[in-house]
């Protein structure tokens, strides 16, 4: 089966094509630019696409990063994610952004226990950690550097959350992710689906309200 995968919810807008059955990534692409996923996305899947030689009526199925992470990036993922679905007839599967940043790192050696982090602003971080097999025990969450470490002690962490705040998060190994990976998400949704264990649905974790809300009270502007 072919999977295409793509994530906007850090600031790389990142697509890669898997072919499930070999295991082998057959072709992505990776940009980083937090103000301009809207614009990068479909031409950087469409690159992807033509690179492999690939039509969109040969996908099998979508894997889509569901944050955490800013609302306007995520979105611009996730609603192309549901409209290319609806559009193939195709399945739609949502992983979460930092288990596919915590696969990458595993794929570039990491061992033992970590945790993985990416940037919220606000000096926050969505954080998420992980056990020794790589497995999510805990998250995701979104909490200042000082409170995570706090409650995890010293362990590794990965990504860019953690590069951010190299006070806090003091055991940053060389040579591990810093945003994320199509390929690696890709990669993961593959073996979990091989495996027979389910993905999540492809909505937002958004973990916060958006900036931008509708006022509460009105101000009265006629007369009565």
């Amino acid at each position: 089966m072919l999977l295409l995968a793509f994530d906007t919810a850090t600031p790389a807008v990142t697509a890669a094509l898997l072919d499930t059955d070999g295991g082998v990534v057959l072709a992505a692409e990776d940009q980083v630019d937090a103000r301009r996923h809207g614009e990068l996305l479909l031409p950087a899947v469409d690159r992807v696409l033509r690179t492999a030689g690939v039509g969109k009526e040969q996908l099998g199925a979508l894997v889509v990063g569901v944050g955490p992470g800013p609302y306007t990036g995520l979105r611009v993922g996730l609603a192309t994610a549901a409209a290319l679905g609806h559009a193939l007839g195709i399945p739609v599967h949502g992983v979460c952004t930092l288990d596919g940043i915590a696969h990458a790192a595993r794929l570039a050696g990491l061992q033992g226990p970590f945790t993985a982090a990416t940037d919220a602003r606000r000096k926050e971080v969505y954080w998420a950690s992980y056990d020794a097999a790589g497995a999510r025990v805990d998250g995701p969450h979104v909490d200042r550097p000082a409170e995570v470490a706090e409650r995890l002690g010293q362990v590794p962490a990965v990504g860019a959350g953690a590069l951010l705040y190299p006070e806090v998060f003091r055991d940053v190994p060389a040579g591990m992710p810093e945003h994320q990976s199509a390929a690696a998400l890709a990669s993961y949704a593959a073996a979990e689906l091989a495996a027979g264990r389910p993905l999540l649905a492809p909505t937002p974790l958004y973990l916060r309200r958006p900036d931008a809300e509708v006022p509460k009270n009105y101000k009265t502007v006629l007369p009565a």
